[in-house]
Parts: C-alpha cells; sequence; structure tokens
C-alpha cells in the first residue's frame, strides 16, 4: 500500500481549500499505465476490480489529504484573474523508495470552488488524450507529467453533447505553476510570493536554500528548463495548444492536455486548437509565448530579486533555446559536429517540408537511412521537387562527410532521436472510440507502441503509417 505526506498541505495554509473528491456514479478502472506503476512500486493487485474505489476517488491511501489548489493566470494574453483546481485535487505526495515524492492528483474529482462556471468534471475523450499524450512525450525524453490511470463510469458529462464521465490520476513531482505566483501578486501578497518561492526551493532546489542569491539561481534555472522544454517540443513537431501562464509548469514540465497535436505535415503556423482564431500559440509562436510567459512570472516575482537580476535571468532564455534546439536539430540530421553551415542546411529542409506538405515525423526517419556514397535516397522520392531536393541532399553529403563517420554508426545514431512513432491525432481517436464502449484494443496497442518510439519493431507498422486524409483534419478544443 503506498504511504503519502502532504508537505504543500502542512507548509502552505492559504493556498488551497481542503475538498474530498465527488466520485462518479458507476465508476470503474478502464486501464492502467503498468510501467508506471512499476516505478511507483505499486502492487499489481490494487489494479484489480475490488480495489477500483482507490481510482475513483471513493477511497483514499494512507495519508492522502485532498485539497484544490488556487492559483490566477494569463490566458490568451489577457489577465484573467483566480482560476484554480476547477475539476482536479491534489490528493497527496507519494514518498517513493528512493527519498523521491511525487504529486497524485484526481482530474475530474467534482465541483470545487474554483470551477467557476464548469461542473468539476472530465470526459472519457480528454482522459485518454491526456493519458497517451503524457506517455508519448515521456518516452520521448521530454519534461511531463504522467497518467497512472484511466477510471470510466456510465455517469454522463455535457459538453457539446452528453459524454462519458471519466477520471484520470496525474503524476507530477509538483504542480505548482506560473500562475500560483501571479495570484498572489496581483492580490498585493507579497509574502505568499515568497513562502511558495521557498516552498519550491526547499523541496525541488535544495542545493540552492542557502544560497545568498538563491532567488536569481532558482529563477534563472526556470527559465533554462522552460527554454529547454520548448526546444525539445520543437525537435518532435509537438504543439501545446493552451500556453496559458496558469499552464506552464515552475519545473519545466509539459502540463494540462487540451487541444494539443503532433505535426503530421510540417506547417510551422499549425493550430491545434480550433477555438485559438488569433494563433496566439501556433506551432512557431511557442518560443516567443514561452518568453512572453516567462515576463509575466518575472513581473510576479519582483519583489524577491532587483530588475536587473530578473533581466539577467530573463536573458538567458533565447540563447539556451537556440542551444538546446541546434543540439537536438543537428542530432537529427546525423551531424556530431558544430559547423556554420548546419543551420542554413536545416532552414532549406525545412523550408522544402513546408513548400510540399512533407511529414515532420517520416521525413527525418527516412533521413536517417541515408547511405552518405549513394546519391539515391528513398526520401527523394517523398518530394516533387527533384532538382530542389538534390542540390539540398548533395549539399548535405557533403556536410557529412566533415564527421567522418561511418554509415552504420551515423544512422544508428540518429534513430535514436528519430522517432517512428508518435501520437497522431486519429490514432488517439481510434483509441477514445474503442474505450467508449470499453474496448481498450486500440488504447493497448497504440500505449505500447508509443513506449518504444524509436524501434522498427513490426508490430508497430500501423501506429508509425501515414495518417489518412481524414486524419490530418481532425478538430480540438479546449472542451475537456
Amino acid at each position: 500500500m503506498p504511504q503519502f505526506e502532504h508537505h504543500y498541505f502542512d507548509q502552505l495554509p492559504g493556498f488551497y481549500t481542503e475538498l474530498q473528491p465527488t466520485p462518479l456514479k458507476g465508476a470503474k478502472l478502464l486501464y492502467h499505465s503498468v510501467p508506471l506503476a512499476e516505478e511507483l512500486g505499486l502492487d499489481a493487485s490494487l489494479f484489480n476490480s475490488e480495489n477500483s474505489a482507490y481510482w475513483s476517488g471513493e477511497k483514499l491511501f494512507p495519508g492522502m489529504k485532498p485539497l484544490a489548489q488556487v492559483y490566477s493566470g494569463h490566458q490568451f494574453g489577457q489577465w484573467a484573474g483566480q482560476l484554480g483546481d476547477g475539476r482536479g485535487l491534489l490528493l497527496g505526495e507519494q514518498k517513493l523508495s528512493d527519498g523521491r515524492y511525487l504529486d497524485w492528483h484526481l482530474k475530474g474529482a467534482g465541483l470545487t470552488p474554483y470551477s467557476r462556471m464548469g461542473d468539476g468534471r472530465a470526459v472519457l475523450r480528454s482522459v485518454v488524450r491526456e493519458f497517451l499524450a503524457s506517455e508519448a512525450l515521456h518516452h520521448l525524453s521530454i519534461p511531463t507529467t504522467r497518467a497512472l490511470t484511466i477510471v470510466t463510469s456510465e455517469e454522463p458529462i455535457y459538453r457539446e453533447q452528453a459524454e462519458r464521465g471519466a477520471m484520470l490520476i496525474r503524476i507530477a513531482p509538483s504542480h505548482i505553476r506560473f500562475g500560483h505566483f501571479e495570484h498572489f501578486y496581483y492580490r498585493k501578497q507579497p509574502e505568499q510570493v515568497a513562502m511558495l518561492a521557498d516552498y519550491a526551493i526547499e523541496h525541488f532546489w535544495p542545493t540552492l536554500a542557502a544560497e545568498k542569491d538563491r532567488y536569481l539561481l532558482w529563477f534563472t534555472d526556470v527559465v533554462a528548463r522552460t527554454a529547454s522544454l520548448v526546444a525539445k517540443w520543437q525537435s518532435v513537431g509537438f504543439a501545446h495548444g493552451v500556453m496559458n501562464t496558469d499552464n506552464m509548469s515552475i519545473l519545466g514540465l509539459t502540463l494540462d492536455f487540451g487541444p494539443y497535436g503532433f505535426l503530421d505535415d510540417y506547417k510551422p503556423d499549425f493550430i491545434c486548437n480550433h477555438t485559438d482564431s488569433q494563433g496566439r500559440y501556433s506551432f512557431d509562436n511557442q518560443p516567443a509565448v514561452a518568453y512572453w510567459n516567462l515576463h509575466r512570472l518575472a513581473q510576479a516575482l519582483s519583489g524577491l530579486m532587483s530588475t536587473e537580476h530578473l533581466q539577467t535571468a530573463i536573458a538567458a532564455y533565447e540563447p539556451t533555446l537556440m542551444a538546446e534546439y541546434g543540439k537536438l536539430m543537428r542530432a537529427k540530421l546525423g551531424f556530431f559536429s558544430e559547423n556554420k553551415q548546419d543551420n542554413a542546411l536545416l532552414t532549406d529542409l525545412l523550408s522544402l517540408m513546408a513548400k510540399e506538405g512533407r511529414d515532420h515525423t517520416q521525413t527525418f526517419r527516412l533521413l536517417s537511412e541515408v547511405e552518405q556514397a549513394d546519391a539515391g535516397s528513398r526520401l527523394r522520392d517523398e518530394f516533387i521537387d527533384r532538382d530542389a531536393f538534390d542540390s539540398w541532399y548533395q549539399a548535405y553529403r557533403q556536410r557529412l562527410l566533415l564527421d567522418d563517420k561511418g554509415d552504420s554508426e551515423r544512422q544508428q545514431a540518429m534513430k535514436q532521436v528519430n522517432p517512428r512513432v508518435i501520437l497522431r491525432n486519429y490514432l488517439a481517436q481510434e483509441a477514445i472510440e474503442g474505450a467508449e464502449v470499453d474496448n481498450i484494443t486500440q488504447l493497448t496497442a497504440l500505449h505500447n507502441a508509443l513506449q518504444q518510439p524509436y524501434s522498427d519493431d513490426p508490430r508497430f507498422d500501423k501506429q508509425a503509417a501515414l495518417p489518412p486524409d481524414w486524419g490530418k483534419h481532425l478538430e480540438v478544443s479546449c472542451s475537456s
């Protein structure tokens, strides 16, 4: 039986409302992540039908003290005021055998004081999407929250239409967001801002606790983590869709999966959220939006350090982002060293891909099969403008020679960073449709494939295939 502590509950009074979950009617455990359960040291018997009450909020594990966090934030560039956990509860912090603590957070747990006009619930569609997205990013080595369980019920939840109610247990080192700090800053409560910063440093940056400039060092690392996270998103073609400040993790985790999407055809201006009419959160805007969000966080922290210190920390964002993105993309291109022509080669390839609508994931995967001595390539057949591709390809092959690496070594390295399987929207949709009728066949197969995104295993051929045309035009909104 997992044991829980409650540091957030004990150390941050006034930052939450204590509240018990409201169970769904007829709730049952539909699916869980076996690998994550094993990482958490959970016995397999906990996921038997007789223990389903633990996953639906009916029963709590020892030490849990559920609470709804309060925070605020900027949404679509506008100050939205008080927000908070409107449909989720922080249950407690599990202490693992290695001494680490992990939050357990129950989404879809019912009404809270922060539900605003919502019903405090989640629907099966959104729960399955979050489960799959967090697993996909984790296995692509991108910092993210995780998902442990999917609980479903027959209780109808109304969105555009009636849907099945569901719950998800989300796992993360912390759920503290930029918006937590903004909340107390705008309420003119600097003591609470300092209290929260000290709490974060104590639990997640303990080596900084005794440093004179601990706030500067801490914020500098928050900036670096954010820059690194966005660089990783851009490298695999992941669009978050709702980068509001209340959806930004202080630890640099991917947090709150709503209308996300992985690129199919490479479109720099891809908008995955059909309610984002201005394209604020388009794929190519993500680096700039994260920078803007960090400025909002800096403003909220302005009582803790000087303007000069804040500016120094923020100034590191762009070079950190570009250095991380450059490292990732050189690896995807198969370059083992830095060269002044690398950026031009990348830019020219992305331009060709955008012009012809080439698939982002497949293009880089096919590039991983290139042989330096071979003027031909499977990748060439994917482009209509052969002359333009040949011109780029000749320059690319010449660049490969500068590293003096054999094809086998380079191809192996490239296949470890260029995934074959990503979470395409149509695959998620098929898993959702199965789950709606309690059929987890598609969900299980997709989850298995997402755990091995770089594998050439033929079992995952379906998940690695290009999407059908209808699969590129699915609309996804914030509605959950």
